[in-house]
């Protein structure tokens, strides 16, 4: 009997193993990253660190920034790696929109979901797909989420960014470059953590004639780049570079 019970548990743990092992790498490697937090902190510190730390501020942050960018009451918003709703609270709290928020992580859907209003629709996707219709969002933004991906997945959902928004919609995101002093400590201390076999998740860079040589395959417009060391908001700045892009 003991041998028994010894094969179902090894074919249940391989079978685990397996359905771990066939996730996209970011959602895999997020799980994880998450798992590891929720286990070491207080629920609301995880979810904070979850997505960088700084939660409060930085959605202030993101929402100045969008205000600045023209963002109304009534404007359809989709938040492509939602994360655990730092931005969703704060647009919560300042108007009335139609928001969609994408992530891969069920329990940061499940704390953003939990702090925000019922009709925030919610959505876990690991297809690289963008679950709405064509022309129908007046702004894309995403904070931290290219960071974490291929350049190959980024174009990907670059191509749904442009099906999504409406004919001069805007779409805003951030990124990590060489070209910024600030952003080169991530990159060595990305270099230290693959060392030590201890890198969380993917710290992925892409240069300003990247996204330019993409905008034009797709068929958006660079407006404009925000240095990720200028103030935002009192004592908030957004870090990584940002980017504005409009729909041609």
């Amino acid at each position: 009997m003991g041998g028994i019970l010894q094969r179902i548990v090894g074919a249940l743990t391989g079978a685990g193993a397996r359905e771990e092992a066939e996730k996209p790498h970011f959602q895999r490697d997020y799980e994880r990253h998450v798992r590891k937090l929720k286990e070491s902190h207080p629920l609301d510190e995880a979810m904070s660190l979850a997505v960088g730390g700084h939660y409060d501020i930085q959605g202030k942050v993101h929402l100045a920034l969008l205000r600045s960018l023209g963002l109304k009451d009534g404007d359809s918003l989709v938040d492509l790696g939602c994360g655990s709703g730092r931005t969703a609270r704060r647009l919560a709290e300042s108007g009335s929109y139609g928001y969609l928020g994408v992530d891969v992580v069920e329990d940061l859907i499940a704390y953003a979901r939990a702090n925000t209003p019922a009709d925030y629709r919610f959505h876990i996707s690991t297809d690289l797909k963008i679950p709405a219709g064509d022309a129908s969002a007046d702004i894309v933004y995403s904070f931290s989420l290219f960071t974490h991906l291929l350049h190959e997945e980024t174009y990907l959902y670059m191509e749904e960014v442009r099906r999504v928004l409406r004919p001069g919609g805007t779409f805003l995101f951030s990124f990590l470059e060489f070209g910024s002093p600030g952003h080169f400590p991530v990159f060595l201390g990305s270099v230290e953590q693959q060392k030590a076999g201890t890198k969380p998740v993917m710290n992925m860079f892409i240069e300003r004639n990247v996204i330019e040589l993409w905008a034009e395959k797709l068929g958006f417009a660079v407006e404009s780049y925000i240095d990720g060391n200028r103030e935002i908001v009192p004592d908030g700045r957004l870090g990584q570079t940002g980017a504005v892009l409009r729909r041609l």
